[in-house]
């Protein structure tokens, strides 16, 4: 009882002595926070073994002077001392701590005659040993309107520890938590979304660095969880052993995920070989720093991991900047995202240094960073997949190349080329739907290919005796001219009776006329022949890959004349053709825009039923720059359903068997083959018009010849 007697006095004591030696912070509005810092008194404690009572009785307090006293990564346990005054009318007053990285934290009450256990807390002690109800550093100092209480705070930790202390009302302090956990949700939704968003394409496309990149966001998102607090107070509050070693396992694990990521991101090991063969030794200082946490010193080891942290940055900066002075594009991206990061960490290290003042900028510049981090980073590994579906496009472009040098080497053995282009077109078929439009070009090149051959040769074996007959016709005229001539000179002189009467029986002039007449058609003949070999002769350039210069009108008649014979009763064609000069094309190839064009009229007018008033319009214009050949028919017309779609690769209106729907894909790839363009209009039962466009110079020759 005495000793009980002569505690209290002893309390009552110091309590007089607090009340007299400490400024004493007014608290005036419950819905405001009142900094306690600069009012507060410090005692060092360097063995850490100082009671109640010994804190209580030491007269060694200095003041603290600053509004956030920074008390460094120190083996000392520390004392501080403040008292408060409530000016409200509420009885209750919050004394909060913004802090989590504290594993032992005491707070005192000196009331007249006794010391009160406001709360017992800390990373470093299990629930069990925990006094107080909050999982945050909070506590509620009983302190009636108008009275004046002294707080007494017992600090100590082995990481750096800063105190935020603050008094406010109950309102404040659940509206600020509320605030702040509002910002929390939003900073971890973001890092949520990306990391899904990165995990689905990694599930699409298996490439490590998405799921390097997803573990990364997982951890730096933690780690910051951890720093500010939350995860010791709501994650893992049972685990003594992870709240009081997350943030720094977190951090570690953070940067040695982020370096990964970068080597894989930038392609350290081809981009800087040299700088990518130390990040070794970055592996093994992070195991090294690891053990000594751990096994050894916790406080070096946190001075350590500090350190570490601060190299690894200056090591992963000049690595991508090396590789960005190598067009590395990856390490420009990497850069812009892990500078707003690197930004927040530099912040962060300032604030623990004392070189930054604290406050919530300085406390959340590394979450912040971290979400711009995380959102650039995912922008950067999509422009990645854009890279990496060009290369892949690049592959696939070669790949259909030696296709066709292939085909080109096989061109004698079509049924070999077909199994080989129907092999190549199924393979393809389940990498891409890009490539359709180019075995569908690959398919038609190679069949008219075949069909080139296939005409050259007629016309070739057409053309010789057609020349023959051509030769020999001149001759025969002749021969009848000298025959009429010897016949005429004959007649000038007397003519015996019986020869006059023997030529007027046997009708030797309409014989004469009769064969000329004969001579004239087998001429005409010839020349129709001709003309046609010279049509096939032009088809025959169907597969050449040259530019040549070539009559735009030449090859639309030669193309009508293949067409003759599918020209029905009743059909007629009208040519306004006006391009005179050549232009710079693939003739074969042009001309086979013109059969397909003018087949699909044909057919068109064919589908009415009635061919009596068909017509065909072909008219071509020539510029400076550009030629035009517009072709119009009065055939059966599309709806405009059908009209935007008569260019896609196997779209077709016609009956099963009847049409690929390859023809006017094909048109349209050979007008952009030729810089150009194609137009369409048309309308059910009014015909349709194609307008063609080509320059007259194509900008690929320019350039060569440039």
């Amino acid at each position: 009882m005495w000793s009980r007697m002569i505690l209290s006095l002893g309390a009552l004591g110091a309590s007089s002595i607090v009340h007299a030696t400490t400024n004493v912070v007014p608290i005036t509005q419950v819905d405001g926070f009142v900094a306690v810092g600069k009012n507060a008194e410090i005692l060092v404690d360097p063995a850490a073994e100082y009671t109640v009572s010994q804190a209580i009785r030491s007269t060694d307090y200095e003041p603290c002077g600053t509004e956030v006293p920074n008390l460094g990564n120190s083996r000392a346990a520390h004392w501080i001392r403040f008292a408060i005054k409530n000016g409200t009318y509420q009885k209750g007053i919050v004394l909060s701590i913004s802090h989590a990285e504290i594993d032992e934290l005491d707070v005192y009450l000196l009331e007249e005659g006794a010391t009160r256990l406001l709360g017992r807390t800390g990373q470093s002690r299990s629930r069990q040993e925990r006094v107080g109800n909050d999982p945050e550093f909070a506590f509620s100092v009983p302190v009636e309107p108008g009275s004046t209480a002294t707080i007494l705070i017992r600090v100590h930790g082995f990481k750096q520890i800063h105190l935020p202390m603050y008094v406010s009302g109950q309102s404040a302090q659940t509206q600020a938590r509320s605030t702040r956990n509002f910002w929390l949700g939003g900073y971890t939704g973001i890092m949520i979304v990306m990391a899904l968003y990165n995990l689905f394409i990694f599930a699409s496309i298996r490439d490590r660095s998405y799921l390097i990149y997803v573990m990364y966001i997982a951890v730096i998102c933690l780690a910051q969880l951890a720093v500010l607090g939350i995860g010791q107070s709501y994650l893992w509050p049972d685990n003594v052993w992870l709240a009081s070693r997350s943030s720094i396992v977190l951090v570690l694990g953070a940067m040695t995920l982020g370096m990964e990521f970068a080597r894989r991101f930038i392609g350290t090991s081809q981009v800087v070989p040299r700088l990518h063969r130390l990040v070794p030794i970055f592996y093994l200082a992070v195991f090294a720093n690891v053990v000594l946490y751990f096994a050894g010193d916790p406080w070096t080891g946190y001075i350590m991991a500090q350190a570490l942290g601060g190299w690894s940055a200056i090591y992963l900066l000049i690595m991508v900047i090396t590789a960005m002075r190598k067009n590395s594009r990856q390490a420009g991206y990497f850069l812009l995202a892990w500078g707003f990061f690197l930004f927040g960490v530099v912040v962060f290290v300032m604030r623990d240094a004392g070189i930054l003042p604290y406050t919530s900028l300085t406390t959340y510049a590394m979450p912040i960073g971290s979400a711009v981090e995380g959102v650039l980073l995912s922008f950067a590994l999509a422009d990645r997949i854009n890279i990496m579906r060009k290369e892949k496009e690049l592959s696939q472009a070669e790949a259909l190349s030696a296709a066709q040098e292939n085909a080109r080497i096989t061109r004698d053995q079509n049924i070999l080329l077909e199994m080989k282009v129907s092999e190549r077109t199924e393979q393809l078929q389940h990498s891409l739907d890009q490539l359709k439009r180019a075995q569908s070009k690959l398919v038609e090149a190679e069949r008219m290919s075949s069909l080139g051959q296939l005409t050259a040769g007629i016309a070739h074996e057409i053309n010789n005796p057609v020349n023959f007959i051509r030769s020999n016709i001149a001759p025969l005229k002749r021969d009848m001219d000298d025959i009429f001539q010897v016949l005429v000179s004959y007649r000038s002189h007397d003519v015996p009776p019986h020869v006059a009467e023997l030529e007027r029986s046997l009708g030797l002039d309409e014989t004469i006329d009769e064969v000329r007449h004969i001579l004239d058609s087998i001429e005409e003949g010839a020349d129709r022949t001709s003309e046609i070999v010279r049509g096939l002769r032009s088809f025959s350039r169907l597969d050449e890959d040259t530019l040549k210069y070539a009559s735009v009108d030449q090859g639309i008649r030669g193309t009508l004349n293949l067409l003759g014979p599918k020209l029905k009763k009743g059909i007629n064609v009208e040519l306004d053709l006006h391009a005179s000069q050549t232009v710079e094309c693939f003739p074969g190839k042009l001309n086979q825009v013109f059969m397909n064009v003018l087949a699909n009229a044909i057919q068109a007018i064919a589908a009415r039923h009635d061919t009596a008033d068909g017509r065909i319009t072909v008219r071509t214009e020539q510029g400076e720059c550009h030629t035009a050949i517009t072709i119009t028919d009065n055939g059966t017309g599309m709806a405009p359903e059908v009209c935007s779609r008569i260019f896609e690769p196997f779209f077709t209106t016609k009956a099963v068997g009847e049409g690929t729907g390859l023809g006017l894909a094909i048109v349209h790839s050979i007008i952009e083959m030729h810089h150009g363009r194609i137009e369409v209009e048309s309308a059910p039962d009014q015909g349709s018009t194609f307008r063609i466009i080509i320059p007259n110079t194509q900008p690929m020759a320019t350039a060569k010849r440039a």
